[in-house]
């Protein structure tokens, strides 16, 4: 027993000892006295041991508890998701008269649920004297933001005698959280000190809202200034190397944590697994996997995913059931989705149906619209429509956008026009701010000779505001992205890269290019269509890769959209004839250009 009694920080290690120096504590005649009862009541509270129940039976046995007891109970209230019991306690505390300090407010401001309640202790902040308290005031800032209180927000920092690095970084990250980067950018260039928390958050800032350039640049200055790289770094700045699909940057990430010595725990690994894949280089992801000593779902999960994406379906379904041969994790609703795309991007339809109803009868998990939306996608690919349309009407809850538009893109690839037109208009009716929608449909009528429908469906669009997602590709050489727009000339080396341009055309024209210039004429396609056809940013992203490498290395390019069909039969050529592999990641999968094939086997 004497062991119980002197370990640090807690008089105990679990709850059975607890119970037992309780019991002592009776015998001895201290269990109503506030010091003796301090450690084992903190451990009650606040350990992943302890039991939250019992340490309130004990705080009901002690005649006049302190503000130190008041202030575990808060504290343990806040870490243990249990805001509710803690303004009830405050409350208790005050008509006992016990005084707060400085400690007790930190905890009860984020325990909050209404905004009135933080305004509340606000003014009990300042009534009782810690106005200028900088960790309750960094708390109250946080609070305000979190209920988008921006104004108030503002108005403690700017009021603040002596804000501190974590001050000035909890308005960064308020800003960001809701999307005002400009702002917290330029308060994050105010701060007169950072710290790696303070790079993070305006990194992290960026990748949020996809402005990736500045994410990188951002994170080449905090280099330059020698700020050490940790977890949080890296990961965020994978995420931005997976949205721009900077291989290299990431691998040079990668190399960072190894010379680190970062701990690569199931998160960080999981991360780095998903840049590996996304940014089209699944064996490096695959090894990162294997080498990962735990692997939470998300892991398996990721791996699965990126099988799928890259349209390896039996590798994927590989993985899976060797993640319930080991049987660490159990699998849930989304490794349901990831095995479902996996099976239908690579035509295993038989697969699809199988684990749909294993998803079921085996696990017990209920499908959802995005489970469905595979089995759609599934019958569709393979030109199986009106098994498709079967499967939507019998769904048990209205389909979504995602879920019409699998069928509404197949029937443009198989040409259904009466199907698609069905579809189509229930679509742009559910989804009427997408411009994807209204182009495919446009596509079909334009497709069977439909000119007045096409013109319908621009005029809707026109009247509806809708505009067309402008289209860009971004390709990684020497360790900067470069982006390319369609005919655009803004690049430096803009001469070279058209000349190239044109010498790549001519080359695979030699073995039978001619280009498609289906849907030019209604101006009305989500690929970009401006003339003319062969300066198409994905085009022009490939000849600088082909300006920059040696013959033979493969080309990694990212698009924001659809790759068209055009460049598509392009790409194709041209990785025949330059005898190089290239690899585009568009919107909804990836493409391995190789020797004239492509892995989607022309269905996208």
């Amino acid at each position: 027993m004497s062991s119980c009694l002197v370990a640090p920080p807690w008089p105990c290690s679990s709850m059975e000892e607890a119970k037992q120096h309780h019991s002592l504590l009776l015998r001895l005649g201290l269990s109503t006295d506030n010091h003796a009862m301090s450690g084992i009541l903190s451990f009650c509270s606040l350990s992943n041991h302890g039991d939250i129940n019992y340490a309130l039976k004990l705080f009901t046995t002690l005649p006049n508890p302190d503000t130190f007891l008041y202030n575990t109970l808060f504290k343990a209230f806040f870490i243990s998701h249990n805001p509710s019991l803690s303004l009830p306690f405050y409350s208790h505390m005050l008509q006992r008269s016990i005084t707060p300090n400085s400690f007790t407010f930190p905890s009860l401001i984020r325990t909050c649920k209404l905004q009135q309640q933080v305004k509340q202790l606000h003014a009990h902040v300042l009534k009782f004297g810690f106005g200028a308290d900088t960790f309750a005031l960094n708390n109250l800032i946080h609070v305000y933001f979190a209920f988008g209180s921006l104004d108030d927000a503002r108005r403690v920092f700017y009021t603040m005698p002596h804000p501190n690095v974590v001050s000035w970084t909890t308005l960064v990250s308020g800003y960001s959280y809701w999307g005002l980067v400009d702002e917290a950018f330029r308060v994050f260039e105010l701060m007169p000190s950072k710290n790696g928390v303070s790079w993070n958050a305006m990194i992290a800032c960026f990748v949020k809202s996809n402005r990736f350039r500045e994410a990188f640049d951002l994170f080449r200055r905090m280099r330059v200034e020698e700020v050490e790289v940790d977890r949080f770094v890296a990961a965020t700045m994978l995420s931005a190397c997976t949205g721009v699909g900077a291989l290299e940057q990431g691998k040079w990430i990668h190399g960072c944590v190894e010379r680190s010595g970062i701990l690569l725990d199931s998160k960080l690994g999981t991360t780095l697994v998903d840049m590996y894949c996304k940014c089209g280089c699944l064996d490096k992801a695959f090894r990162v996997f294997c080498e990962l000593e735990v692997k939470g779902v998300s892991s398996w999960n990721c791996m699965i995913g990126g099988f799928a994406m890259h349209g390896k379906g039996e590798d994927a379904i590989r993985i899976f059931r060797k993640m319930e041969e080991e049987g660490t994790v159990v699998p849930d609703d989304i490794t349901f989705v990831n095995v479902l795309t996996a099976c239908a991007h690579s035509g295993l339809i038989e697969e699809g149906f199988y684990y749909f109803c294993y998803m079921i009868d085996v696990h017990g998990i209920q499908p959802t619209k995005e489970h469905y939306g595979c089995m759609v996608d599934l019958l569709a690919r393979a030109g199986r429509l009106e098994e498709a349309k079967k499967v939507i009407d019998e769904m048990p809850m209205s389909p979504d956008a995602a879920v019409l538009g699998a069928l509404l893109g197949a029937c443009r690839i198989h040409g259904n026009l009466e199907l698609g037109e069905e579809v189509g208009k229930r679509l742009i009716e559910l989804d009427p701010g997408n411009s994807g929608r209204y182009v495919i449909l446009g596509n079909i009528y334009a497709s069977c000779g439909k000119w007045e429908q096409v013109a319908g469906v621009r005029k809707l669009m026109n009247d509806r505001g809708v505009k067309k997602e402008p289209g860009f590709s971004m390709i990684e050489m020497e360790g900067e992205v470069n982006e390319f727009v369609a005919g655009g000339r803004d690049h430096p080396l803009a001469d070279a890269l058209y000349a190239k341009v044109g010498e790549m055309l001519e080359a695979i024209r030699v073995v039978g290019y001619v280009p498609d210039t289906d849907g030019m004429l209604h101006d009305l396609v989500e690929e970009e269509r401006e003339d003319p056809l062969f300066y198409h940013s994905e085009k022009l992203a490939i000849a600088y890769g082909l300006l920059k490498t040696k013959r033979g290395e493969t080309l990694r390019v990212t698009k924001n959209l659809r790759v068209c069909k055009d460049c598509h039969q392009a790409s194709k050529l041209i990785s025949r004839v330059y005898d190089c592999d290239i690899i585009i990641r568009d919107r909804n999968r990836f493409h391995h250009f190789s020797n004239g094939e492509c892995s989607c086997k022309d269905y996208w």
